[in-house]
């Protein structure tokens, strides 16, 4: 699940992660995800910081409470100390700013690469 209030921005997101066979949900707010979420069970979710509706934080802290096992991963432009506090105490995996986005690639990639081995 990809949520983010900047369609280009999802599209992005879902090219450079997206695996043959995934099924990409994409949202454009908290509100959204958090409706979506309860249909969709998605394994990884990226949210981006800033936008409109639910504070992506509550989001955060929302998924993991109801699904501990779902990786939640704050895609940002926003490289504050305060923004990934907030992020990892709300249970985010990781916190990837929007310039760097061959983290995002690795995190997701790498997190994939050890579910195969592990089968």
């Amino acid at each position: 699940m990809i949520v983010d209030d900047h369609a280009g921005m999802r599209t992005t997101i879902r090219q450079l992660i997206a695996a043959p066979g995934d099924t990409v949900l994409e949202c454009g707010s908290g509100d959204d995800a958090l409706t979506a979420f309860n249909g969709f069970k998605a394994d990884c979710v990226t949210v981006d910081v800033s936008m409109p509706g639910h504070c992506a934080f509550k989001t955060i802290r929302s998924i993991r409470n109801t699904h501990p096992g779902t990786r939640v991963i704050c895609v940002t432009s926003h490289d504050l100390p305060d923004y990934r506090r907030a992020a990892y105490e709300a249970g985010a995996s990781g916190f990837v700013l929007k310039d760097n986005l061959s983290d995002l690639y690795l995190l997701v990639a790498t997190k994939r690469l050890l579910a195969n081995l592990q089968v």
